[in-house]
């Protein structure tokens, strides 16, 4: 039977634990714990890692460091410098991860109503607790449902035309694959999220979602089987690109939208 992340009451089990992640990744994870602390000191409210790495699932020497740092206020430059700081500094300090994303945000922001069904499902489903008090514990249960689906990744449509544009101004095979991982991962996870409420159930495996995807839309499984591998093995291929802005994306975008709805707009913060 399948495992499909929720409890007995059909509400999202916390995917990750720290206890799950791998022994070649268990120095990263102090240092990046001891490291937040230094940098934001008194800013800082909490800290949480997500991504491959708490799920137990990262590659050595092929997997990123994924961390979100809720400050008590809102980020200004300085809080965004030093993010780009700590990240850099983790990043050549620890050749068994590639690259280090740091999510920033207020604390506020990610308990408050119009991040209820994004952020803050996010953090209290897809986070794990890395430092300071987990802000999870103000944050409702969450079920797969289609407010959920709408509210996390309903936005493709208005996100499209940032990634035709960053598609075209790419120049190098890193660049290339960069774009390739990301814009991978964006639409393999945007896919899962239009079939979640019907599957009923959670993974943030992207070869499983893909294949859950497909059971729904057989005529774009192979697409879609494809973009997984190519988030875990990225490719310097522009054709890769266009094909996802041309053809998959805009057909997920208009699925999405016929089908939940699209994502509230938000007031800036």
């Amino acid at each position: 039977m399948e495992h499909r992340g929720l409890d007995a009451y059909g509400c999202f089990e916390r995917e990750g634990s720290l206890g799950r992640v791998q022994a070649e990744f268990k120095g990263v994870a102090a240092a990046a714990r001891e490291r937040i602390g230094e940098a934001y000191g008194r800013r800082l409210h909490s800290a949480y890692l997500y991504g491959s790495l708490p799920r137990g699932a990262a590659r050595p020497g092929r997997s990123d460091l994924d961390l979100l740092i809720a400050l008590q206020h809102e980020p200004a430059d300085e809080d965004r410098d030093t993010a780009e700081v700590l990240a850099r500094s983790l990043d050549e300090d620890f050749p068994e991860i590639d690259g280090v994303g740091i999510l920033l945000y207020g604390k506020d922001r990610l308990l408050s109503e119009q991040e209820r069904f994004d952020l803050g499902w996010f953090l209290a489903c897809l986070c794990t607790p890395l430092l300071g008090a987990d802000l999870a514990e103000h944050l409702p249960r969450y079920r797969p449902d289609s407010l959920l689906a709408r509210e996390t990744n309903g936005d493709l449509a208005d996100l499209l035309p940032r990634m035709r544009a960053r598609a075209r101004e790419a120049a190098t095979p890193e660049e290339y694959r960069k774009l390739c991982r990301s814009f991978s991962r964006h639409l393999v996870r945007t896919g899962f999220t239009l079939v979640m409420p019907r599957w009923g159930g959670w993974t943030s495996d992207l070869v499983e979602s893909a294949e859950v995807f497909g059971r729904y839309y057989p005529e774009r499984a192979a697409q879609m089987r494809a973009a997984a591998a190519a988030a875990l093995d990225p490719v310097a291929d522009p054709a890769v690109l266009r094909g996802y802005v041309e053809d998959l994306g805009p057909w997920l975008a208009d699925e999405y939208a016929a089908r939940h709805g699209t994502k509230t707009p938000r007031v800036p913060a």
